[in-house]
């Protein structure tokens, strides 16, 4: 268990297993049918060796907070607004993160002393289409500038001040844009997980560095790393699962997609990924990679084969 680079610890699955402790498992294969993503492998022995040592840190930082938020509140002499633990979650498209996140928000929730977990993912801040239309953006979405980074600043701000109701807009990937009108809501919760391509993004946007980033409201921070080529099998992969269930789907923005031949759906699934996704990643995500609190690395199997602390 050496350290490969300051100022992380690196593990192999092995010793980072151990720190499981007595953590007992609470879901079942009937739960993670549910939680998996389309085309993400996930087996309950990773979920036992990776994930469940992970569920037992963050809910020792998520006690470790809250007893900091009783101490403030002792000092004040006044209670303060409840005030949630939020947990970032980074990486590549079709890397796992949002299954990881359901995985992650399962097992937090399960934990007795903060049972209300939310999930929020970024996607609802996406510019609409016609907006992005407008900007000339819309081969560019899931890039940085792509958000409604102040909105989706003045969400979390909201959330992390302990303030109850605060509503996110909804995105619908099968229509590939945002639901006018619709909204979920979060109320106070114990522990929030924010996912997103760029949510430890810390550079300019539009030749403008903002003053306050999204991962100064985290308590936590995780990146989903894996190598480049492997995201690529999976990103493909993926587009032809999704050719094969939700494209056909006739409001799907891309129904057009759906009788493409193999050879065809792999041959626009490598152009996008090339123009689209590749470029993103290469230029805005993985750069934000040492900024995490924690490092989970794939093989290309989809496992998890290393995992790197942040030293307090």
């Amino acid at each position: 268990m050496e350290p490969r680079s300051m100022p992380y610890i690196e593990f192999d699955t092995a010793e980072w297993a151990r720190l499981r402790a007595d953590t007992p498992l609470t879901l079942d294969e009937a739960d993670l049918s549910r939680l998996r993503g389309i085309s993400t492998e996930l087996s309950l022995d990773e979920v036992e060796r990776i994930y469940l040592p992970l569920s037992r840190l963050l809910s020792l930082y998520v006690e470790a907070t809250q007893k900091l938020y009783d101490a403030t509140a002792q000092f004040l002499g006044h209670p303060e607004a409840k005030v949630p633990f939020v947990i970032g979650m980074a990486g590549s498209v079709a890397v796992g993160k949002s299954t990881t996140a359901r995985v992650l928000r399962e097992l937090l929730s399960r934990w007795p002393r903060h049972p209300k977990v939310d999930l929020l993912t970024t996607d609802g801040f996406l510019f609409p289409n016609e907006e992005l239309e407008q900007r000339k953006l819309m081969d560019r979405k899931g890039f940085p500038e792509t958000y409604d980074l102040g909105a989706l600043l003045r969400f979390v701000s909201r959330v992390k001040a302990g303030e109850r109701d605060v509503r996110s807009p909804v995105y619908s990937h099968l229509q590939y844009d945002i639901l006018p009108d619709e909204f979920v809501t979060i109320d106070q919760p114990d522990i929030v997980i924010v996912e997103g391509l760029n949510v430890l993004q810390s550079g300019a946007i539009e030749g403008r560095v903002p003053s306050v980033f999204l991962s100064d409201f985290f308590d936590f921070s995780i990146f989903m790393d894996a190598d480049p080529e492997a995201i690529r099998g999976w990103y493909l992969e993926r587009f032809l699962a999704l050719r094969d269930t939700a494209f056909r789907d006739r409001r799907s923005y891309f129904h057009e997609y759906a009788e493409l031949s193999n050879e065809a759906a792999r041959d626009l699934a490598s152009d996008i990924w090339a123009r689209i996704n590749e470029v993103n990643l290469v230029e805005n995500i993985l750069p934000t990679r040492d900024r995490a609190d924690l490092v989970l690395t794939k093989d290309a199997n989809h496992d998890v084969r290393s995992v790197r602390l942040r030293k307090i």
